[in-house]
């Protein structure tokens, strides 16, 4: 009884504080149980991506696997970017022409084999997935497409995590400097920003010049507004060269050894 007569004059902020986390209690829930549903749509999505190509494809050949994508992509949902997206990559690709190549969100192992195809013999790529079974999978479609484990890298891991480990994986070569030449984003949009912070304070970004391709499918192009707000606040070392519906290109170098573009 006692307990009820304290209580009561307690009631109205008992109930404001009932009132307000509650608010802040139900956002949570609906953020995690959005994070759920997606985490376990793409795993499906990611094996029955990964069941095709891998029955459907000529192995060993990375023009095939690549095809068997987009014709997947045709009739299915699918994680991999559209081929459109896909050839404005390989155009960045070669003109660039990167020794180096970080790939962030593995997804199917789609753009790794985009990206592995036009690197040079010596080249190498390091892809980080964070979900393990996305990440298996997607190395045996790169194993699949006729690569080596001596040409990549696949670390299962958050993109925030891997970042800081990246250089003996990598082999800089601190004497000439060089680092990176090709980043490609396509994690989540919410850690582009702090990625790319991470790239520079670890100096594993090229000075001599290093593209950044940032993929944002239509529905989430409001999520890259704060790097590209960084973006354009810094043209001492970033520009942006092209924007399209899915995709934009910044490169980035260093004040010091800028030249002409």
């Amino acid at each position: 009884m006692w307990l009820v007569v304290v209580s009561v004059p307690l009631l109205p902020a008992i109930l404001m504080v009932s009132s307000r986390y509650r608010v802040k209690v139900a956002a949570l829930c609906h953020r995690a149980l959005a994070w759920t549903l997606r985490l376990v749509r793409g795993r499906v999505c990611v094996k029955s991506t990964h069941a095709f190509v891998f029955s459907t494809c000529t192995h060993g050949k990375a023009d095939s696997v690549l095809e068997t994508f987009d014709l997947y992509s045709e009739t299915h949902p699918s994680l991999c970017i559209s081929p459109q997206t896909g050839e404005a990559v390989d155009e960045v690709m070669r003109r660039v022409c990167p020794s180096r190549a970080l790939e962030l969100g593995m997804h199917c192992g789609y753009t790794s084999v985009r990206l592995l195809r036009l690197l040079p013999p010596a080249g190498r790529l390091i892809t980080v997935e964070l979900d393990p079974l996305t990440a298996d999978l997607g190395e045996e479609v790169i194993l699949v497409a006729g690569f080596k484990h001596s040409q990549f890298q696949v670390l299962t891991c958050s993109s925030a995590e891997a970042i800081p480990t990246l250089h003996p994986f990598l082999e800089i070569d601190q004497a000439t400097s060089e680092g990176l030449n090709l980043v490609l984003m396509d994690h989540d949009p919410q850690q582009y920003l702090p990625d790319l912070l991470a790239l520079e304070r670890e100096e594993l970004l090229s000075p001599s010049g290093c593209s950044v391709i940032l993929i944002h499918r239509k529905q989430r192009a409001d999520d890259i507004r704060g790097i590209l707000e960084h973006i354009r606040a810094r043209p001492d070392c970033y520009c942006i060269k092209s924007e399209l519906r899915s995709m934009t290109e910044v490169f980035y170098r260093q004040e010091s050894t800028k030249g002409d573009r």
